[in-house]
């Protein structure tokens, strides 16, 4: 298979940037988060892969409107069909095809493991293993959590503040968007400085704004409606359930989530924020890599 980036052009006319690095008979495709996020903290993958002793082909895209693919005028009704569940679902599966790999591990951070379980369920065939890195199975725990990291994090009238922008609805607040950055660096990127930089902001707005919203810390957009409690049961492939231990996902949700699919285990990062990949990669990938290596020796146990 070709390495490196490639181009794929979709069915429906746009394009999407994907690359994929490493060797060897296993193949991985990486979702990333967001929505809206880009492909970047999957860059080193396949090299952290085989310094666990695992050859891994590891393909990764940007979703349509991320940084690196095509990014369609959302403000046109006829493309609002591009910004829901089913279309970024389906979107997995034609890269797939696209990429020509079957019988892999799907993984994805965040937004991306929402679609790891949509997929699971919908394509499970296809798979060998599915890695749901920090994401819950619906929006209510996560909000509960949310309201304690902040409690944790900031003083009353911090919070109090914050809550008070947010009914306003004035995003642009500097002293609001100056405690958003206070809970990014204890609970997202924990790791500083962030090993992601630019000189522009990379995140696709006119996706994360419809979906989540201003920021990690408060939902307004179609994630509210976000719960497969009830679904999670019917996943039948071995799958990792894996959280950072000081992030924005509640443990106690990944615990139970674990316990309800009835194939898989749960991992925990020390010291990970909800990037745990980056903040503590050594245990984030010793954890993937054995996940990988145990269902393909046909070792693995829940």
């Amino acid at each position: 298979m070709k390495q490196g980036t490639t181009i794929l052009t979709l069915d429906n006319g746009y394009h999407l940037w994907s690359r994929t690095q490493g060797e060897g008979d296993i193949h991985l495709l990486a979702l990333h988060g967001g929505p809206g996020g880009t492909h970047e903290y999957w860059e080193d993958t396949a090299e952290q892969l085989k310094k666990q002793g695992l050859n891994v082909q590891v393909h990764m895209y940007d979703q349509l409107g991320s940084f690196y693919s095509d990014q369609p005028d959302y403000s046109k009704p006829e493309n609002q069909k591009y910004l829901t569940y089913d279309y970024f679902l389906d979107e997995v599966e034609e890269v797939r095809q696209k990429l020509g790999i079957d019988h892999f591990y799907l993984i994805g951070q965040s937004w991306g493991g929402a679609l790891v379980q949509l997929y699971a369920l919908k394509y499970g065939e296809h798979l060998k293993g599915a890695i749901i890195s920090s994401m819950t199975d619906n929006i209510e725990e996560y909000l509960t959590h949310l309201s304690q990291v902040r409690d944790e994090a900031l003083t009353e009238d911090q919070v109090t503040y914050m809550k008070k922008i947010e009914a306003e609805k004035n995003w642009d607040d500097p002293t609001y968007q100056s405690y958003v950055d206070i809970l990014n660096k204890g609970y997202v990127d924990r790791k500083q400085p962030a090993a992601i930089a630019h000189l522009a902001p990379t995140m696709a707005t006119d996706v994360y704004n419809v979906f989540q919203g201003d920021n990690e810390f408060v939902v307004t957009g179609k994630l509210k409606e976000w719960d497969i409690r009830d679904q999670i049961h019917n996943i039948q492939v071995p799958t990792l359930v894996t959280f950072g231990e000081h992030e924005t996902m509640p443990l106690d949700t990944a615990k139970r989530m674990a316990e309800t699919i009835p194939h898989a285990r749960l991992a925990t990062t020390p010291e990970g924020g909800h990037h745990h990949m980056i903040d503590n990669a050594p245990v984030y990938y010793d954890h993937l890599a054995t996940f990988i290596r145990d269902v393909e020796n046909g070792d693995f146990k829940d």
